[in-house]
């Protein structure tokens, strides 16, 4: 069986692949709770019996002590507490819930290697995005979430201006939310798009955003896939922040190594839904991989066969790219030939390959057995996880590399509750700090990014 440590797709093989060790001083120190949330708050429920949801809880990475010298709290006064500081069962209208309060900052401690610091000098914009022309980190050294590693970051303004994050969409702040999640969620039989902004939360309180950024390279045609579009945006962990609020589109093996997912056995849970379902990491089994339904186009295929009869060209989208059987659509505007260069927001330049736009996939058609997912990139195989999401890698050229649609989608395959964090096609995000249940639907959050 194959084993990979690095994951290379394109020049993330080393900003994504990026976390050796995982050392974290604050759990060796025993400040790190990784039990279940700490009381049960009212917060306009009745309190709940943690018991009887037990696995629900015991995946949440708690801190309610430490803090991070690299943020500051909503009041400013000292730094801010990272990870989850609750999570617990609460009960509202007689419906269960999993409440979590966080301010959606991880602590990530990076252990430096050759490739990381290679791949970071090596940027198309190095000049201009570090400060010196290069990186200040060195081989061996380790980074912490949030530390100074030469970028000119104060380009966009950051609180701490610590050059963690490339030029890009923004810097994290700490946003103190309260969000529920389904305990007991079902699955919905009716479309329901992830839509932009969170869509879910890592257990270390970071966002979980679908797989767009909200760009097009058309007038409502071509729409980027961020894991790729925004490859050069990135930190060193796979994430960075839109309107303050840190998040992951994709796999980053930060995460992994804080779970000691090393692909021995099926992958522990990485995250929740806003569906409430569970998002368990890329592994179904020791070495093999769960399947993502979804495959690229063939441009050059008929019509019939859901291509354009156009080699090389993107010149037709599908009617239904669940469905590749009910034809295309040739009345749109033509996006950029298979390879052709695109310029990104940030400047950088990229080919645009085929599987660049989300217009690019359709499903596969394969059977949901085993480790295949479907169309919401989930499944149930019967061996007591129920249903469940996966993050998708797929090997290409002895490398692990990120699979659409990365988390979860495009499609939720679970029903909203009331309190999501996000509505259904609309990617209207719920406000950080939310109300309960039943309180009025949630508001705007962070668009794209």
């Amino acid at each position: 069986m194959k084993m990979y440590r690095t994951l290379s797709w394109m020049t993330l093989c080393a900003l994504v692949g990026a976390c050796e060790g995982g050392t974290n001083e604050d759990v060796a120190s025993g400040a790190f709770d990784m039990g279940v949330g700490q009381g049960t708050e009212d917060m306009g429920g009745t309190g709940s019996d943690p018991s009887e949801f037990q696995a629900l809880l015991e995946p949440w990475r708690l801190n309610d002590t430490a803090r991070t010298d690299n943020f500051s709290s909503a009041s400013g006064s000292e730094g801010a507490l990272y990870d989850v500081q609750v999570a617990e069962i609460q009960t509202v209208d007689s419906v269960p819930y999993i409440y979590v309060e966080t301010n959606g900052l991880p602590q990530y401690d990076i252990e430096v290697t050759t490739e990381i610091v290679e791949a970071l000098n090596s940027r198309p914009r190095a000049a201009t995005d570090f400060m010196d022309g290069q990186t200040t980190i060195e081989v061996g050294d380790v980074v912490r979430f949030g530390d100074d590693i030469g970028y000119e970051s104060n380009l966009q303004d950051c609180e701490n201006e610590g050059g963690y994050w490339p030029p890009g969409p923004g810097c994290p702040v700490a946003l103190a939310r309260a969000e529920y999640l389904a305990a007991e969620p079902t699955l919905n039989s009716e479309a329901c798009d992830t839509g932009l902004g969170t869509i879910g939360l890592m257990v270390n309180g970071a966002a979980i955003f679908n797989w767009g950024d909200g760009m097009a390279f058309g007038d409502g045609v071509w729409f980027n896939l961020a894991p790729i579009a925004e490859q050069y945006d990135v930190d060193i962990c796979g994430g960075h922040a839109a309107n303050g609020e840190y998040h992951h589109h994709f796999y980053t093996t930060c995460l992994a190594d804080l779970l000691q997912d090393d692909g021995m056995a099926h992958s522990p849970i990485y995250g929740f839904a806003a569906d409430g379902f569970p998002l368990y990491g890329p592994f179904e089994a020791s070495g093999e991989l769960a399947v993502s339904a979804w495959t690229v186009r063939d441009y050059g295929a008929s019509e019939a066969e859901g291509g354009c009869n156009s080699p090389g060209q993107r010149t037709c989208v599908l009617v239904d790219p669940y469905d590749a059987s009910q034809g295309v659509d040739g009345s749109v505007a033509a996006g950029p030939a298979l390879g052709e260069t695109v310029r990104t927001l940030s400047g950088n330049e990229l080919a645009a390959t085929n599987g660049y736009y989300f217009e690019d996939y359709t499903l596969s058609g394969a059977a949901v057995v085993g480790a295949q997912l479907d169309e919401n990139n989930g499944h149930d195989t019967g061996d007591g996880r129920g249903y469940h999401y996966h993050i998708t890698l797929t090997e290409e050229a002895d490398a692990l590399v990120p699979a659409f649609p990365f988390t979860i989608g495009p499609r939720f395959a679970g029903t909203l509750p009331d309190s999501a964090v996000t509505n259904c096609s609309t990617g209207a995000g719920g406000a950080p700090g939310g109300g309960p249940p039943g309180g009025g639907p949630p508001g705007g959050g962070p668009p794209g990014g």
